[in-house]
This record gives structure tokens, C-alpha cells and sequence, in this order.
């Protein structure tokens, strides 16, 4: 069965955010990426003023349930609205799951990024549904 978590979006400010949550809900990060560390594909150059800010970091909550995050900018940048800066992520056991969710919600919403192979080795997809809820769907086999 699918989990489901909340994935938080920041204006520059994730990092400071996340210690915070840290410092209530206690735990570590299990991963914390920067701009910087994204590879660097068809000759892509990661804006300067980007490379320090959060690219994604977690923070598990409980068994089930682990709070997500990173700091927008570039293309993302400009539909960045406080109060709304949040998507649900759902964690696919399987990438049938996934495939299966993902259509199923995307459907007469807008697909942002196709579900597809990513450089952190997730199966990972992006959309607005048609009641214009944020969604993100990833399945990795390696983490099963």
C-alpha cells in the first residue's frame, strides 16, 4: 500500500525551516541535497545563487509518515505562493502502483513532469490535479 506525506516548498528559507521541525520533532535528516549537488546534464549550469539553497531533505516523523521539503527557484520560482507551497507525495510500493496512481489523479489535471527515471534513483512524476492540489508520485525498487 501507498504512503502518503507532505512535501513543503520555501522561498530561500528551507534549511532554517527544517531545523526547526527538527528541533520539535527530534531525528535526523536521512538525506539533505543542495542545488549544487544536482549533476550537471546537457550542459545545464545550476544558478549560483541557487547552489547552497535545498534541492530536498527529509525528516521522518514517525514509521509511516516523514516530512519533505526544499526551497523553489528558477522555473519554479514564479508560481511560489506562501500558504500554498505544499504538495502530497505518495511513496508506490510498486511502479505499477505508481503508474496507476498517477493516472488516476492526473487525469484532467496538469501533468509538470512525466513520470520517468530520475538522477536520485526514484521513478518519479509531478502534477496538479483538476482541483489544483500539487501531487508528487515516487516508487524506487531499492528502498523496498
Amino acid at each position: 500500500m501507498a504512503t502518503v506525506n507532505v512535501y513543503l516548498t520555501f522561498n530561500g528559507n528551507c534549511e532554517e525551516a527544517f531545523l526547526f521541525y527538527k528541533s520539535v520533532f527530534g531525528g535526523e535528516f536521512p538525506y539533505l541535497g543542495r542545488f549544487k549537488d544536482m549533476p550537471q546534464e546537457g550542459g545545464n549550469k545550476a544558478d549560483p545563487a541557487l547552489a547552497e539553497k535545498i534541492m530536498h531533505i527529509s525528516l521522518p516523523i514517525s514509521k509511516e509518515t516523514c516530512l519533505m521539503g526544499s526551497d523553489t527557484g528558477g522555473e519554479w520560482a514564479a508560481s511560489f505562493k506562501e500558504g500554498n507551497n505544499f504538495s502530497i507525495s505518495i511513496n508506490a510500493d510498486t511502479k505499477e502502483e505508481a503508474d496507476r496512481l498517477f493516472n488516476g489523479l492526473s487525469a484532467g489535471g496538469k501533468v509538470t513532469m512525466p513520470m520517468d527515471q530520475t538522477f536520485w534513483g526514484d521513478y518519479f512524476g509531478m502534477w496538479q490535479d483538476k482541483f489544483g492540489i500539487n501531487w508528487m508520485m515516487s516508487f524506487n525498487e531499492n528502498q523496498k
